[in-house]
């Protein structure tokens, strides 16, 4: 039998299916229209059971016959699966971010999680990539060719948005600007970590964490080397697909 979990985030859309072993995964932009994504995606494919996590969960299981399982549970569920002796999962997502310290059974012991706001989010490095015109996916190699540091002030992403435009004025080198904008970022998630008491083997899930200057820089902050899967984009949907075979006594 094929199960099948489903994350559905603000800029990306994981699918994963399984059986006693991993059958798919993908990953596809959300777009303006998420549920008629999500239909596109689970067209055709023919499985037992669908969970659905992620930011538009709520939206999309009813239509599609699926239940619901919070982010916090699925990435606990995807991060233990693929590193059993994980002590804790930090995921930077589209428009939050989380921390979840799990017990040595894998439950789900504290977490803490920031959807109030873009900061400290993809979101919030999104926009800063725009504002100083370089693309997402190159942001973090620029901040790494940085020669010094400065101090953004403010993680508001519309106050440093401001600020960022104000330095870029007065001359400040790019590289240098968005080493400040990751340092702000890792400071604030790695502080948000501590406080749920995140420490030993950490993974770093989510989109983020392709980023090598936002890994390299939690684990500054946090003493610890994080771990980052081979998919890290995929923990959530793998966390969800295996909820769907465990209760179903597989």
């Amino acid at each position: 039998m094929i199960y099948a979990g489903l994350d559905v985030g603000s800029r990306t859309i994981k699918l994963v299916t399984l059986d006693g072993i991993l059958r798919e995964s993908l990953v596809v932009e959300t777009g303006v229209n998420p549920l008629r994504r999500c239909q596109e995606i689970l067209s055709g494919r023919n499985f037992q059971r669908l969970v659905v996590t992620g930011y538009g969960r709520h939206l999309v299981a009813p239509t599609q016959g699926g239940e619901v399982v919070s982010e916090i549970k699925a990435f606990a569920l995807g991060a233990r699966h693929l590193f059993p002796n994980c002590q804790g999962v930090i995921d930077i997502g589209g428009q939050d971010c989380k921390a979840i310290l799990l017990s040595p059974k894998g439950d789900v012991q504290r977490f803490e999680m920031n959807d109030r706001c873009a900061a400290g989010t993809g979101k919030f490095l999104e926009v800063m990539a725009q504002t100083l015109e370089v693309n997402i996916n190159a942001l973090g190699n620029l901040a790494l060719n940085a020669n010094r540091k400065i101090t953004i002030n403010s993680l508001c992403t519309v106050f440093a948005e401001s600020e960022v435009v104000s330095l870029i004025g007065r001359g400040e080198e790019a590289s240098v600007i968005a080493l400040a904008l990751h340092e702000a970022i890792a400071t604030r998630v790695a502080t948000m970590a501590k406080r749920v008491g995140i420490q030993g083997k950490v993974v770093f899930a989510g989109g983020a964490s392709l980023n090598r200057c936002l890994v390299r820089l939690m684990g500054q902050r946090l003493g610890e080397e994080l771990t980052v899967p081979e998919s890290p984009q995929m923990v959530g949907a793998l966390g969800a697909a295996l909820l769907a075979k465990r209760d179903q006594g597989q």
